[in-house]
């Protein structure tokens, strides 16, 4: 079943973790955006919201599917994909 929410869009669920849940306000959010949307698009919108996100989006690491993405990549989103955005954490 496909959680296509309407004709050429596509639902993405986005996790934050540390400085990216205080700088989006949030710990998760279900977004929906054009389809064929990449993850350097996404990060784009995400960034566009102002200074505190558009820093943590620079410097965070990616989860697509549970699989590492550059966040320059240029591969589409699947429909209901989950996206963890991952600051920078302290310690090792």
């Amino acid at each position: 079943m496909s959680t296509e929410s309407s004709a050429g869009t596509i639902s993405v669920e986005i996790h934050y973790f540390a400085a990216a849940a205080e700088a989006a306000g949030r710990t998760e959010e279900r977004l929906d955006v054009a389809e064929g949307t990449t993850l350097a698009a996404l990060r784009e919108q995400l960034a566009g919201r102002g200074l505190a996100m558009a820093k943590v989006i620079g410097v965070s690491s990616y989860l697509v599917g549970a699989l590492s993405t550059p966040p320059d990549s240029l591969t589409p989103l699947a429909d209901g994909v989950r996206v963890d955005v991952l600051p920078p954490f302290a310690g090792g």
